[in-house]
């Protein structure tokens, strides 16, 4: 992915405290058979029964396809886009329920970085407008002059230039946008930040700074990710534990190292048999694992294991039961019949 090296990591501990926990999401999108007040004939269920923990300090990666639920559900986190059903306790606080005024004063300790650095800063204001937006909002640093001040040390918190704060977005490039997006997620000092696939938009010279970037801010403000992904290879770098995504479910969650090691289920090891091993005499040797067919439509899911109709091991039990994350090592569950999960969720 790229030539610069990213800085390496601790380990998230086990048993660290807790941040942010979902239990039974549910994100469903009505289709109707037209505008207006046409009746519903379904829905599209982007985020279909996901519960997931997310430990203060740590970096969570959520990877999958396109189209797999992934920004639908970061975004449910922050409450851009209303859960249809579930909870989401962030510091033992249910925020599903909050109302608008204590969501706006809640929004202050959780932000996002978005993908498209361009399309999320309006080119009519100006860097230090948009920077300063939260700062208004939240009713930080008062004042001109000291609104400026805190807008020039997020400029450079971010390696900018604070003399730049009176540009416009045009006037930089996609990483430097990035970067005014990570300094604005910062200006309101969040907790828990959602990093929606972040350097997705940007050139492979600059994807490792931005990354590099993250995770030194992790460590000096003592921040929470969850970094979305579709780049394995990406994910595996920063995150301490990666959970895989697949047709709005999760199929298996764990160490980052450990997943990449010794994946658990048939979806996880054909992401990672895609990508690319610096060492030619063992990338032309190792064997690719090429998935048949598409992606269902999230609108009609499969009965049973989701994965089933792509699945190279389908077997008896996996169109009648649909297997539930259980342990297969410790920190590590996946969802998949070949571990004898006989559980059924509910489909």
């Amino acid at each position: 992915m790229t030539t610069e090296q990213v800085v390496p990591r601790p380990p998230g501990g086990m048993d660290a405290d807790v941040l942010v926990r979902v239990t039974g999401m549910h994100v469903h999108f009505p289709i109707k058979t037209g505008g207006g007040l046409r009746p519903v004939r379904g829905a599209v269920r982007a985020v279909d029964g996901v519960d997931l923990q997310i430990r203060r300090g740590e970096t969570l990666g959520l990877v999958g396809e396109s189209g797999c639920g992934k920004s639908t559900l970061g975004n449910a986190l922050l409450r851009l886009v209303e859960p249809t059903s579930g909870r989401v306790e962030f510091g033992g606080v249910d925020v599903t329920n909050l109302s608008r005024r204590d969501l706006r004063r809640w929004r202050r300790r959780a932000a996002m970085v978005f993908q498209d650095p361009f399309a999320s800063l309006d080119p009519r204001r100006t860097i230090a407008e948009s920077v300063s937006e939260p700062l208004a909002i939240h009713g930080l640093h008062r004042g001109r002059d000291r609104r400026r001040r805190r807008v020039g040390e997020l400029l450079e918190m971010v390696g900018l230039n604070p003399d730049h704060r009176d540009r416009y977005p045009h006037e930089f490039s996609g990483g430097q946008r990035q970067r005014v997006g990570i300094a604005r997620a910062l200006a309101g000092e969040p907790e828990f930040v959602v990093c929606d696939e972040p350097i997705a938009s940007l050139d492979v010279s600059v994807q490792a700074q931005v990354m590099n970037l993250l995770v030194r801010l992790q460590r000096e403000l003592g921040l929470t990710y969850l970094f979305v992904s579709h780049d394995v290879a990406a994910v595996g770098q920063v995150s301490d534990r990666v959970a895989v995504m697949y047709l709005g479910r999760i199929v298996e969650v764990g160490p980052a190292a450990g997943v990449a090691a010794a994946p658990e289920h048939p979806y996880t090891e054909a992401l990672l048999s895609a990508v690319p091993v610096p060492e030619p005499a063992r990338e032309r040797t190792r064997e690719r694992i090429v998935l048949r067919g598409d992606v269902p439509s999230p609108a009609a899911p499969p009965s049973g294991c989701r994965f089933r109709t792509r699945c190279p091991k389908v077997f008896e039990p996996c169109p009648d039961h649909d297997p539930v994350l259980q342990p297969v090592e410790p920190d590590h569950s996946a969802a998949c019949h070949l571990h004898g999960v006989t559980d059924v969720q509910q489909t």
